[in-house]
């Protein structure tokens, strides 16, 4: 397989995730972006929130997106349609994906919108490491079954949850087959800085009690040509993402053709059987770079205890294997 490696700045030239509205003023970009852009050497200053004057490099600073509405969240970004890669061959359970995500929708600990499975496909097979995303589905379930039209389809290929419109009845979590969808049972104890912020379905900020959340493909960053959370934030660039249009996805380091990636590592789209057509390809956990139990180590208790009774996990304990170790 030709592998097309380009740095993250030549990939945003090819317009991959470019279309958005733009709204004059700017933030520093922090290590979360991925950037690894050169200093420009240009100071430019800057006033801070708390009104201090500092001094920064023009290189480091990024445009603000303008608010999103609900009324304008229910149209897509022009001329895309967003898809997700991800390899399970290089997955550890590094579970950076989970954290950064949680941090940057200021979620509450137990409410995951990113979660990594341990997977086991025969009981003679070996288990691998499974994150699960929202799909996007093309034709989701969830929207289907919802009451007042709180979940919607995009025609950027994005599904999103409009909370104002919410009734908390829980039918999409039922019609989702795929389990991605999680439910606010109380206040998710809102940091104050969000509660003053105008709700946009595009960042799901502030959460409310009674609703349903999920993964939003990190849209709000997507319009400043930004990639999303859990592809920067993964240390083993598990998850690649781009668009189908221009048929090119990336980790931010390494950049593939989209059509010959899926042909060349026979990709393929969790439960696709069920006709919901994922936005999420999967690539085989074939010539793995980590054994699996790598993603065993060092794990909260809590976490450790999700996989316990799994029945390699189980096998590893009865064997008297390093568990969790």
């Amino acid at each position: 397989m030709s592998v097309n490696k380009k740095s993250r700045r030549d990939f945003l030239k090819l317009g991959v995730i470019a279309g958005g509205t733009l709204l004059t003023g700017s933030v520093v970009k922090t290590a979360l972006s991925g950037n690894e852009d050169k200093k420009s050497g240009e100071k430019v200053k800057m006033l801070t929130q708390d009104g201090k004057l500092v001094e920064v490099d023009k290189s480091s600073i990024l445009p603000v997106g303008k608010y999103i509405s609900p009324k304008e969240a229910r149209q897509g970004i022009p001329n895309r349609k967003f898809v997700m890669v991800i390899d399970l061959a290089r997955c550890k359970n590094a579970r950076k994906c989970v954290e950064v995500c949680q941090a940057g929708h200021h979620l509450p600990s137990d409410h995951e919108w990113m979660k990594v499975y341990l997977m086991q496909d025969s009981e003679k097979s070996f288990p691998y490491w499974f994150p699960r995303p929202c799909f996007h589905c093309d034709n989701p379930m969830c929207a289907s079954v919802c009451p007042v039209g709180a979940t919607y389809k995009r025609t950027d290929g994005i599904v999103l949850v409009d909370s104002e419109r919410c009734i908390g009845c829980k039918f999409c979590m039922t019609g989702c087959p795929y389990s991605v969808r999680v439910f606010n049972w109380k206040d998710p104890e809102t940091p104050e800085q969000d509660k003053i912020k105008k709700y946009s379905p595009e960042t799901g900020i502030p959460q409310v009690e009674g609703t349903v959340g999920k993964c939003v493909f990190c849209v709000d960053l997507l319009r400043t040509g930004e990639l999303p959370r859990c592809v920067t934030g993964c240390p083993m660039g598990v998850i690649f993402f781009g668009d189908i249009f221009e048929d090119t996805v990336t980790n931010g380091t390494e950049t593939f053709q989209l059509s010959q990636l899926i042909k060349d590592r026979t990709a393929f789209r969790y439960l696709e059987f069920l006709g919901t057509e994922p936005s999420v390809y999967y690539l085989p956990p074939t010539q793995r770079l980590f054994p699996f139990e790598r993603g065993l180590e060092d794990l909260d208790e809590k976490i450790l205890a999700r996989y316990k009774n799994t029945p390699f996990v189980l096998k590893m304990k009865n064997e008297n294997l390093n568990y969790g170790k």
